[in-house]
């Protein structure tokens, strides 16, 4: 494994997996949420995130940390393994919960600076609560399709149900 793409829900746990695989492969992780978020929450414009995606997948070796759509002929046409952290929906929810409380609480710079407040996180239309139950079963029904197809056929594709089955294999990874 040279180039992995590492995909699933919002809060599936993508970004602390793809840090330990990368950390175990010796290679670069790359957050496509930093190419693609700007200042206050601003989507950068699909060209420019287009862009900073092929110049971060150009070297021959990395971790892909996320799923944009918008991208996904890059990073899925470069990568030869494809990781699916396919959690049930109460383990994402859970998830999303902890991690967004956290963030609240302690006023955690992320990506271009950004910091989730309660009325994002829980009064908004733009909630990651609205988006996961926008996203979860599209991704499970349009996935297998794809992956089957053109697009993923040359993908080496670890579907994970759950976080136990995701660790058992990470720590069997030298």
């Amino acid at each position: 494994m040279r180039r992995v793409v590492v995909g699933g829900s919002t809060s599936s746990g993508k970004t602390t997996f793809s840090r330990a695989l990368a950390e175990r492969m010796g290679v670069p992780v790359i957050e496509l949420d930093a190419l693609h978020w700007g200042p206050n929450w601003t989507e950068v414009p699909t060209d420019t995130f287009r862009e900073r995606v092929a110049s971060a997948i150009a070297p021959d070796a990395w971790v892909v940390d996320g799923n944009y759509s918008v991208a996904r002929d890059l990073t899925w046409g470069r990568a030869e393994t494809l990781v699916w952290l396919d959690y049930p929906l109460r383990v994402v929810l859970g998830r999303l919960f902890t991690r967004t409380n956290r963030r609240i609480r302690s006023g955690e710079a992320l990506f271009g600076g950004n910091r989730e407040r309660f009325a994002d996180a829980y009064l908004s239309r733009e909630s990651l609560y609205v988006w996961v139950f926008r996203s979860y079963w599209k991704r499970r029904r349009t996935w297998p399709r794809l992956l089957a197809g053109p697009e993923g056929r040359h993908l080496t594709v670890h579907r994970f149900r759950s976080p136990r089955d995701a660790e058992r294999w990470l720590r069997a990874i030298p």
